[in-house]
């Protein structure tokens, strides 16, 4: 049997490309379905995010399946044949699974250890077996491949360093603080980086988050969308004698917050310390408010030279599981060479039982008073016996793999095609 995988991705396609070229979340369960009814699919995943499509089959004949896998793109996306070939990469075998390793791992993505694919990888699976085209060699594959990405994250840092800027801010802010819950925080502009900024603060229970923004509809609707409060920027005085932490990107080209607006707040804040961190280009925040006691301000270079580091962190843990991941694919492969000759096996092994079996009930016959303990050891030695005369050619079966023509002989060797036939 072989794996096939045809894909496109970001690393090949625009995303231009890309969202034209992948099934939505209500379409991919049909697109299995159909899949599966073209000729040499054995089994078929199909894994369809933002940032890839790809398509892997078992299939018997990998030309064949490779075909097949060209038609259904072709009727599926209206494209010529030559078009799905020219977007499409394909990785058969080895390649394929390793790849797959790498991909639930995060190694493939835009952030290195990103742990969102997992999860995409996971639903796919879960969703093909529901469907019944994931079947013995699929099962086997992911379930080891979920197992291994999931280890992975557990025991290395890969998943865990910031490497994104607003992720960064907040990783920032717990170090400063321990904890942040019950800690007054604003979010001072309500742009993409501000909604990132919430994402990344809105799982943490207990966080008293207001959104302040010069236009405040657009607060408003920022925070509502997350279950916040939102304030007009007239009202940022009011919010600075409270505030323990301030997390800003506007798009202002003047300072929102000088250092004289948070001078004149100091004195109601009891010296309670604020945290500044200012994500804007131009900046938001007068960089002399560091002249002022208990008041702490990071720009984005300073978070910056914290994402790269972690970048690099994460490449090094990347580089250190290639022997783990050749080794996760070594397993695998063992694996599917010797399914074929698990039938075989099998029959052996039953033969050698129901052999064990007669011989035991004649000698029951002939001596009939036997007590249960010579029973027992009657059984556990014809059993070791058999056990060691079967282990050799055990040992070959498996190495055999999908050699027909030798098994048919260990068949006829053993007697085997007449269980086969029954």
């Amino acid at each position: 049997m072989h794996i096939v995988k045809i894909g496109i991705s970001h690393q090949i396609a625009s995303l231009e490309i890309r969202e034209k070229l992948s099934f939505s979340e209500q379409l991919v369960k049909q697109a299995m379905l159909e899949l599966q009814r073209y000729d040499g699919i054995a089994e078929n995943i199909i894994i369809s995010t933002c940032n890839r499509t790809e398509i892997y089959v078992v299939s018997d004949n990998k030309n064949a399946a490779v075909h097949s896998i060209e038609q259904f793109l072709s009727n599926w996306f209206q494209l010529s044949i030559n078009d799905i070939a020219l977007l499409f990469s394909q990785l058969t075998d080895d390649e394929a699974i390793n790849h797959l390793f790498k991909l639930a791992i995060g190694l493939d993505s835009m952030v290195i250890g990103e742990t969102q694919i997992l999860g995409q990888v996971r639903n796919a699976f879960l969703t093909a077996q529901q469907l019944k085209v994931s079947r013995k060699i699929f099962n086997e594959l992911f379930k080891r491949v979920i197992t291994f990405a999931k280890k992975v994250h557990r025991d290395t840092d890969i998943g865990r360093r910031a490497v994104s800027i607003s992720y960064a801010a907040v990783e920032l802010s717990k170090k400063v603080f321990g904890d942040l819950r019950d800690k007054q925080i604003i979010v001072l502009g309500a742009g993409k980086t501000s909604e990132l900024t919430l994402k990344n603060l809105n799982d943490k229970d207990g966080l008293r988050i207001t959104v302040i923004s010069r236009t405040f509809e657009r607060a408003e609707k920022l925070a509502n969308k997350y279950a916040r409060e939102a304030a007009p920027i007239e009202d940022l005085p009011i919010y600075l004698t409270e505030a323990n932490l301030i997390i800003s990107s506007t798009t202002s080209t003047t300072f929102v917050l000088t250092k004289e607006t948070l001078k004149n707040s100091l004195g109601n804040r009891k010296g309670n310390p604020l945290l500044l961190i200012d994500l804007a280009v131009p900046r938001d925040i007068d960089y002399r408010v560091n002249e002022l006691d208990g008041v702490f301000l990071y720009n984005i270079d300073d978070l910056q030279r914290v994402v790269d580091e972690n970048i690099q962190a994460r490449k090094k843990i990347a580089r250190s599981l290639q022997q783990q991941l050749e080794s996760e694919r070594r397993s695998f492969q063992q694996w599917l060479n010797e399914l074929p000759s698990i039938p075989v096996i099998q029959a052996l092994q039953e033969k050698a039982a129901g052999i064990q079996m007669t011989v035991l009930e004649s000698i029951h016959r002939k001596i009939p008073n036997l007590s249960d303990r010579e029973v027992k050891v009657l059984q556990k030695h014809t059993k070791s016996i058999i056990h060691q005369l079967l282990q050799q050619p055990i040992n070959h079966l498996k190495s055999l793999g999908s050699e027909e023509d030798q098994l048919e002989n260990i068949r006829l060797m053993f007697g085997l095609n007449d269980e086969r036939n029954d």
